[in-house]
């Protein structure tokens, strides 16, 4: 329900409780002046009763005893009557508080509601978003070709380490025409947004870079500088990351 909704709804309920405050407190203001005017009865009739006590009979004593309390008893009526008015009047207003209080935390509710379904639309849209980015840089990574040079001892094939260098044009890519770049120079370099990371310093490819041979490495391909390389390692190599897990294990 809309904001809008509400507020007509609840100005509809409370457009009668002025003029019910009103009544009950005109009611309340008569109770008030018959009280009064009792109380005056009373007051006459104790200075009546006090002067001509000596002089008055037993049945006139006793009917003006049995006037005044009849009196004290209607003005104990009439501080009922008042009492139940007041009550009724706080009753009133209480129960238009506890409208409006119901109709807040409705609308509130609601205002939460739409802002979960418009965080969950943008996780959607987001979460749409980086899966095909990651494809793109799936099939990016796998258009690369990863150069593959045997030891300078000669080793069996298997033992042959994995060296990714990038010469100046390949693929058309702007990361491909840094050379031996380190890394602190990349964040000077212009950047394709979507452009691959790898390595430990989540940047993009440049320079002679290096395969780790564990097959599930997340990163999979690292700066020599990054890892403290100078010059390609004669066997297996395995990421520092890789390397721990493996000393784990």
């Amino acid at each position: 329900m809309a904001a809008g909704m509400y507020l007509e709804h609840y100005l509809d309920s409370i457009e009668n409780l002025p003029f019910e405050l009103q009544r009950n407190f005109n009611l309340m203001r008569d109770l008030d002046q018959r009280t009064e005017d009792l109380k005056g009865q009373i007051d006459s009739l104790a200075k009546e009763y006090t002067a001509n006590a000596r002089t008055l009979s037993s049945e006139q004593k006793l009917s003006i005893l049995r006037q005044i309390q009849q009196s004290y008893s209607k003005c104990k009526e009439f501080g009922d009557d008042k009492v139940q008015l007041a009550m009724q009047t706080y009753e009133m207003v209480d129960k238009h508080i506890r409208r409006l209080d119901t109709d807040l935390a409705r609308f509130e509710a609601d205002l939460k509601e739409k802002q979960i379904e418009s965080t969950d639309y943008d996780s959607t849209s987001s979460k749409g978003k980086k899966a095909d980015t990651r494809q793109k840089e799936k099939k990016t990574a796998k258009t690369r070709s990863k150069v593959k040079s045997s030891d300078e001892d000669g080793s069996p094939k298997s033992a042959q380490k994995k060296v990714k260098l990038l010469q100046p044009g390949e693929f058309n890519s702007p990361s491909a025409n840094f050379g031996n770049v380190h890394p602190s120079d990349v964040l000077d370099m212009p950047v394709d947004p979507n452009e691959p990371t790898y390595c430990l310093c989540h940047q993009v490819s440049y320079g002679e870079m290096i395969g780790c041979d564990n097959t599930d490495c997340s990163i999979e391909w690292f700066h020599f500088a990054c890892v403290g390389l100078t010059t390609k390692p004669r066997g297996k190599w395995y990421c520092p990351r890789c390397s721990q897990d493996r000393k784990r294990k």
